[in-house]
């Protein structure tokens, strides 16, 4: 499992509809993706959920490099490059994915809280921890789905929750779900990943 994410900050007084209109007509293009887990469509609006910014910041667990390069590279990507201008795109190395107490449900917020891998740690312990708060979001009233990641460059992990209400949710960045593309999801690998 790979994750993904990119993110288009932009101005506080822009007209957030105008990204809502864009995920309805473009959101289900990536419902049968091949090699993609899921795709969230996220967004996050200046003074809602405690957020400072307008931000559109879509979300990624690839169950394939191939299927996320043939999305990159092979034309699909130009559409919001063109649009907001070409964003850095971060990308973390799956540590666990779980499915969450209310996985059939549909997804209405997501929280992504990253946080950098102290030095002098133990890898495999820090890494084991981050795997099982995976599993105790996962076991959380209203959650999803929840999976772990880490950025070997930066050293940075991120969990990313998604939740059908926001009662017990996680810490971190709260984002509105618009659209979930989830062609592979049941083909991501449950738990750990080592």
């Amino acid at each position: 499992m790979h994750a993904m994410q990119y993110e288009f900050v932009l101005p506080a007084d822009y007209d957030m509809g105008i990204i809502r209109s864009r995920v309805a007509r473009v959101g289900h293009l990536l419902d049968d993706w091949n090699g993609l887990g899921i795709k969230t469509y996220l967004l996050r609006e200046r003074g809602v959920h405690g957020s400072p910014v307008n931000q559109y910041g879509p979300f990624y667990l690839w169950n394939t490099v191939a299927g996320m390069n043939e999305f990159l590279w092979g034309g699909a990507f130009q559409g919001p490059v063109d649009d907001f201008g070409r964003p850095r795109i971060r990308q973390w190395t799956g540590l666990a994915f779980e499915e969450g107490t209310a996985a059939g449900s549909p997804a209405s917020l997501a929280v992504r809280r990253r946080q950098p891998v102290p030095e002098g740690v133990k890898l495999a312990a820090f890494m084991a921890e981050a795997a099982a708060e995976t599993g105790r979001l996962a076991a959380e009233d209203g959650a999803v789905l929840a999976a772990s990641a880490v950025d070997t460059h930066a050293w940075e992990l991120v969990h990313f929750s998604l939740w059908e209400h926001d009662a017990a949710m996680a810490e971190g960045d709260v984002f509105q779900v618009l659209h979930l593309s989830q062609p592979g999801r049941a083909g991501l690998p449950r738990g750990r990943q080592w």
